[in-house]
């Protein structure tokens, strides 16, 4: 006969429905004893469950002090999640509307990734936006990743399911021409500080509308980002930005400068005017953007303001962080560092940076051009290069029989030889090689010039010894023989050791008379 289990072994027996059913005390998460029951239609499915739980129990995977449902999880969940408000009222509304109607009667420890992803599946057959998809798996990770850290559930299912690919709108932007005429425009709105701000600088609207007078500081020159307004359960409420990269200083430039210094001063009369009526700080704590009474200006308010002007001028629609983007674009045009724009806008990651930065069609073929010139324009100018070289070496030993190479500056380049699209001496070798192949035939003029200086040079020996010698009395009809003299002063053709001495030529002055016989024979 056996004797008694023990806790951590397990029982199965029959239950009176027909069912098997499986029981194990195991100990949880809090360090107490529970006793764990699993079903199964037959005794091989409530032994396997069994089994599955005992084994979990022994890997350090303690099942939780209680069995929730999705549902009631999600409210614990939501009430220690340490969220911004806004962050934790959209959460709220994704739980509410989505999670909550499709998951929240399941048991949470018995949540699969097959289940997870078929109520995905259905919202997106039911209409749901790709984005809603996104955007709520994200929620119920973040829920269930916390259950996990709290020792509830052994692994994340929501980040283990496929969704569908999210292809994000780019958002609607200004050219710079279009930015300017909305200024233009606007130049006379009292809210056209606001806008500066918004196009000079790329903030944020809850940043604009949150922005103090003690953050601008005039005589410095520099702006304070450090806080923001926004709408949280119905009410107005200065609130701290959202990342320590949001905080940040930029320099006051000379437009926003004279801009606020004009609207501070319009403030001011408002509020004399608004008397006790004014809500506002009185101070330096004074928000630079108010209503009539010097409550906190809203940013659905500056934001209707916007749409008039622009449904006026007819331009393109565009929200206020649409400017942003525009402002993101516009410094991209210019040629700033994607670092300093990432700066300027407040982004954690320079990822980010790079969605706010658009391309247009001016932009595309600027770069194109310059891909055009870089690749083809000097390819050819390589071309127009060689073939410039070979002319000047055919003009070269044309103009060898006159006169000696001179090296003279060309257009392309110094004494016929040309490098690349610079016009400089560059490393190309096709160029080494075209001129390689005209230094024979150049070699070879330089020769048949100083063959031709040289036959020159000799006959000029000649013709001076002729004159000398015609200079004396000679007999009586006896003509000069010029050719007499020919073959004492012949130099022979290949000895070229001439050209570099000077001529030793031993003339000799032969017989008085040309017709007694030559002592040399």
């Amino acid at each position: 006969m056996s004797g008694r289990k023990t806790n951590g072994e397990g029982t199965l027996y029959q239950r009176k429905d027909g069912r098997w059913e499986g029981a194990v005390h195991l100990g949880t998460v809090n360090g107490k004893t529970r006793r764990l029951r699993v079903y199964g239609k037959t005794r091989t499915e409530a032994h396997t469950k069994l089994t599955r739980i005992i084994d979990e129990a022994r890997q350090g995977i303690l099942p939780p002090e209680k069995f929730w449902k999705v549902g009631e999880y999600l409210d614990f969940w939501l009430e220690r999640e340490k969220r911004r408000p806004l962050t934790r009222k959209r959460h709220e509304a994704v739980v509410r509307l989505h999670i909550k109607p499709g998951l929240g009667h399941y048991r949470l420890d018995t949540l699969t990734v097959r289940t997870v992803q078929n109520f995905l599946d259905d919202l997106l057959a039911n209409g749901r936006s790709v984005a809603t998809i996104h955007q709520t798996r994200k929620v119920l990770s973040a829920a269930l990743t916390y259950a996990m850290r709290q020792e509830m559930i052994p692994r994340n299912v929501a980040r283990l399911v496929e969704l569908p690919r999210h292809r994000a709108k780019e958002a609607a932007h200004w050219t710079p021409d279009e930015t300017v005429q909305f200024l233009d425009a606007a130049r006379d709105n009292p809210l056209y500080p606001a806008f500066v701000l918004l196009t000079l600088y790329g903030l944020r609207a809850g940043e604009v509308v949150g922005t103090r007078w003690c953050d601008v500081d005039f005589d410095h020159g520099v702006l304070r980002i450090r806080q923001q307004v926004q709408r949280i359960n119905g009410e107005l409420r200065q609130v701290e930005l959202k990342t320590e990269s949001s905080r940040r200083d930029e320099p006051l430039l000379a437009t926003a400068h004279d801009a606020l210094l004009q609207h501070r001063a319009r403030q001011a009369v408002a509020r004399d005017t608004a008397g006790a009526a004014w809500q506002g700080a009185g101070d330096e704590n004074e928000l630079v953007f108010t209503t009539s009474t010097g409550r906190p200006l809203e940013s659905h308010n500056l934001a209707r303001s916007f749409m008039r002007i622009c449904k006026r001028l007819d331009l393109p629609r565009v929200t206020l962080h649409g400017l942003r983007h525009s402002n993101a674009t516009t410094q991209k045009s210019l040629d700033v560092h994607s670092r300093d724009i990432q700066a300027i806008l407040g982004h954690g990651d320079v990822r980010t940076t790079g969605i706010y930065e658009h391309v247009d069609l001016a932009s595309k073929r600027n770069a194109l051009t310059k891909v055009e010139d870089r690749l083809f324009t000097a390819a050819v100018n390589r071309g127009r290069s060689r073939q410039n070289c070979r002319q000047a070496a055919d003009s070269s030993t044309s103009a060898s029989t006159e006169t000696a190479p001179t090296k003279t500056p060309t257009p392309d380049g110094v004494g016929g030889f040309v490098g690349g699209s610079s016009q400089t001496r560059t490393g190309d070798t096709r160029l080494f090689r075209a001129i390689e192949a005209t230094l024979q035939d150049r070699l070879n003029s330089i020769n048949k010039a100083v063959r031709a200086r040289e036959r020159t040079w000799k006959f000029g020996c000649v013709a001076v010894t002729f004159a000398v010698k015609s200079s004396e009395p000679q007999k009586a009809n006896s003509p000069p023989n010029f050719w007499l003299w020919i073959p004492h002063h012949t130099v022979p053709a290949a000895n070229t050791k001439s050209l570099s001495a000077e001529p030793n030529t031993e003339v000799s002055d032969g017989p008085t008379n040309p017709a007694e016989p030559s002592s040399r024979g």
